[in-house]
């Protein structure tokens, strides 16, 4: 999580696209009850905007100075307010039930950081929140289309299960979608989505 972020975010062009991610967009109205809500790695804001504009009041952590700039600029494009956060989130010690409900999109971690952001993501959601994730599972390495080139920086179906223990899983999948993402998401993907209520 070093400095290539800031760099890979550090242009006019918004890599991943202006648009949220198709899986956020088609679950957000489970979070009409959720009136605060953090987005974890949350990148150049697309999909922080997005909540905003949904009437949440959105908080966007991300590593890369140059991701929440643009974040800030697309919330001013969208007339809306989003706060933002300079956050490396393998240190970042989450404040316990701040939010209503927590959003991460394709946070790319190694796998022994994995379930510590994970429960960061716990921590941070107020009991009855909701968690609500689409990550890249390791099938991905296979179909070249976006994200960590690295299998060890993808996520494994039992994992995420067996971190959810204890709580309510409302939705849960495993398999293939098109994400047509900017430039760097681009077609058929493997990926593990979760919803979740905090118990």
């Amino acid at each position: 999580m070093g400095n290539k972020w800031h760099e890979r975010f550090d242009t006019e062009e918004y890599i991943y696209g202006e648009e949220p991610n198709s899986f956020i967009k088609s679950e957000a109205g489970r979070l009409r009850d959720c009136p605060a809500v953090v987005c974890f790695a949350e990148g150049e804001g697309r999909n922080a905007v997005f909540l905003a504009k949904k009437g949440h009041k959105v908080t966007a952590l991300d590593y890369a100075e140059s991701g929440l700039q643009k974040t800030q600029k697309l919330a001013e494009k969208n007339q809306v307010k989003v706060e933002t956060q300079r956050a490396n989130l393998l240190e970042y010690e989450a404040e316990a039930d701040q939010f209503d409900a927590a959003v991460m999109v394709f946070g790319h971690f190694y796998g022994q950081d994995q379930k510590n952001v994970f429960e960061k993501l716990l921590k941070a959601v107020k009991p009855g929140g909701i968690i609500m994730l689409e990550v890249y599972s390791k099938e991905q390495i296979e179909y070249g289309t976006g994200g960590p080139r690295d299998v060890e920086m993808l996520y494994d179906p039992q994992d995420m299960l067996e971190w959810s223990r204890g709580h309510h899983i409302i939705h849960f999948f495993y398999g293939e979608q098109v994400r047509e993402e900017g430039i760097l998401h681009t077609g058929k993907a493997h990926v593990i989505q979760l919803v979740l209520k905090k118990n």
